[in-house]
């Protein structure tokens, strides 16, 4: 895919990133002739057909660059989060056999010269930035370690088309270790037909992306971004454009005007929760005509989504709405967003069907590392809000006796990397891939995932609660940031409320209080009160037995330093209640008279 369709797109820029203030745009030549000097650098150096190879960096055009080095020559990438700790990297190169590691930066550089010794397989160190200026033979800048390449292009012992040619369909790609919230992380073998088969069914599904343009920021080290905004465009012969980093892509996403951008729920809750915030302060005639617009696009939304015949009036109303309110939104984003892709983790329905109705499509689809990653997805002309959509070509679905999403296709895994017995426990004796997920399909063929299998919680009742569908609930609110709620052999539920410290401040700021640390607002009784109204809000729709009875408010963000949060930013559940043992012993003080 890639030698195909970089070879049609020579005179095209393709990739393009962000210096000094300046987009710079990469040919399909200048591609071509980067990742060529990758592989034969790489092959120079002793690496060889299947050998591991890792990546420690944040986004990048050169992370890749690298990726496409690496797989050219038939070697394996191994994906590495920025965010690990030394430990945890070390136990990833060690488990994968990693023989070299492409490393960002300075920063990125330390953490490995730190465990290069407990490395038993590790060589060598690149360093992406070019910022080395030590001594240490292990370790090389970027831009030297391609200059190894023209000892073999000089000697035409293999050319490149070689190389690429030699993989097979079923050879390893790629290892993407698994985050570990239930323990010690897994490597996910991923094959050129796992990818492959996921690309070509995705690529069917919205053919209208076609030779369009991806902004890319959420980690390629996470088989989301790697698969839909890294591989899916070149399968798409679309452009991407590089974030510079996560903090800038609101700036980048107005610079590029990109067609396709894959996020994560909390992005679009965030940007829910600023236009909200911003009608606050505006006058009473910009909030009537938002409203209406919001009034008009959700009637409009209803009857497209229901495939029924959009009145005149309506019709124009919405071409009102769209010139005052929509386009302008749409604006801010770049102009030209025809999809959001959002994945990762359930995304509220309350904010999806917001977007939508200013006009902004969110296709909110589901799968896991294992799966390569998408099993389900909604599409264009067939939205349902609260699934995640229906099974896409070659996958099928079916939900076992206990709940659990059980799975099969092309896309699924090979296994997990020296680790039979986990990968025996995911695959039952009919071949199915057990997902760990709890959910149900309607009629119409449509999947909502209910839960995490491991996640559900059973009361002291013996009441069996799907946590999930509450913390949603919760984090529909403008003022909590995160959420867990707990409950397991108690006989009523509790949460611990991480708040959304600036518009809390601003709450508060506008009752006239001093909007001081996070410790002191979290002890005011106007923030008591708030968050009792808060939390009362979400739980109104949910069984008595459902609700959430009490809560804390914690002064700081759950922390994957603190082994709370994995690096796809899942909250490690068992960590956080015993990081925070006390304020929910304290929750449950009184429990017996309740």
């Amino acid at each position: 895919m890639f030698y195909t369709n970089i070879n049609e797109s020579l005179n095209k820029e393709v990739i393009f990133y962000k210096k000094n203030n300046k987009w710079n745009g990469l040919t399909g030549k200048d591609i071509l002739s980067l990742v060529e000097k990758i592989s034969f650098s790489l092959y120079v150096n002793g690496l060889r057909y299947q050998d591991k190879i890792a990546i420690l960096s944040n986004t990048s055009y050169k992370w890749s660059m690298c990726d496409y080095g690496i797989i050219s020559m038939g070697a394996v990438t191994t994906t590495v989060y920025p965010s690990l700790m030394p430990d945890q990297i070390e136990f990833i190169l060690n488990d994968s056999g990693s023989k070299l590691i492409f490393v960002e930066d300075q920063m990125q550089l330390e953490k490995i010269k730190s465990i290069f010794d407990s490395c038993k397989n590790l060589k060598k160190i690149i360093v992406m930035d070019n910022s080395f200026d030590g001594n240490d033979t292990y370790i090389e800048n970027f831009n030297s370690f391609l200059t190894s390449s023209r000892e073999l292009i000089d000697s035409n012992e293999i050319s490149f088309k070689d190389m690429v040619h030699k993989s097979k369909e079923n050879d390893l790609l790629t290892l993407i270790y698994t985050s570990g919230t239930t323990g010690t992380p897994k490597g996910v073998m991923l094959s050129n037909k796992n990818i492959i088969s996921n690309i070509v069914s995705v690529s069917k599904l919205v053919p209208d992306i076609f030779q369009s343009s991806f902004l890319s920021f959420l980690p390629l080290s996470h088989v989301l971004e790697r698969t839909v905004g890294h591989f899916l465009p070149m399968n798409l012969k679309s452009k991407i454009y590089y974030a510079e980093n996560m903090e800038t892509v609101g700036e980048n996403m107005l610079e590029a005007s990109p067609s396709v951008v894959i996020c994560v729920p909390r992005f679009f809750e965030k940007m829910h929760d600023k236009i909200l915030f911003g009608l606050k302060d505006a006058n009473s005639i910009k909030r009537n005509l938002f409203s209406w617009a919001l009034n008009v696009g959700r009637k409009h939304m209803t009857l497209e989504n229901a495939n029924q015949k959009i009145p005149f009036f309506l019709k124009v109303k919405y071409s009102i709405a769209n010139s005052l309110i929509y386009k302008k939104v749409r604006g801010r984003l770049g102009g030209q967003i025809k999809y959001f892709i959002s994945g990762g983790a359930p995304l509220s329905q309350k904010v999806n069907e917001f977007f939508a109705a200013i006009g902004l499509t969110i296709l909110e689809g589901y799968g896991l590392t294992e799966t390569s990653p998408i099993l389900t997805c909604n599409i264009p002309g067939n939205i349902q809000f609260g699934s995640v959509g229906m099974p896409i070509e070659n996958v099928n679905i079916k939900i076992a006796e206990d709940g659990e999403i059980l799975a099969k296709g092309p896309n699924i895994m090979l296994g997990y990397y020296n680790n039979k017995q986990a990968t025996t426990e995911v695959f039952d004796n009919d071949g199915w891939f057990h997902t760990g997920d709890i959910g149900i399909v309607d009629k119409g063929g449509h999947l909502t995932i209910t839960d995490r299998k491991k996640s559900i919680i059973v009361t002291s009742g013996g009441k069996n609660i799907a946590p999930a569908p509450l913390e949603n609930s919760l984090l529909n609110s403008s003022y909590i940031e995160q959420v867990l709620v707990i409950g397991d052999n108690r006989n009523y539920l509790s949460c611990i409320i991480v708040p959304a410290f600036d518009n809390l401040k601003e709450f508060l700021s506008g009752l006239g209080k001093e909007a001081s640390s996070n410790e002191a607002v979290i002890d005011y009784k106007e923030t008591n009160n708030l968050f009792e109204k808060e939390v009362m809000n979400a739980m109104k729709d949910f069984s008595r037995f459902e609700q959430v009875k009490k809560f804390a408010l914690i002064s700081r963000n759950f922390m994957i330093e603190k082994g709370e949060m994995t690096p796809k930013m899942s909250i490690v559940r068992k960590v956080v209640e015993s990081n925070f043992e006390d304020k929910i012993n304290n929750l449950y003080k009184d429990a017996n008279n309740d």
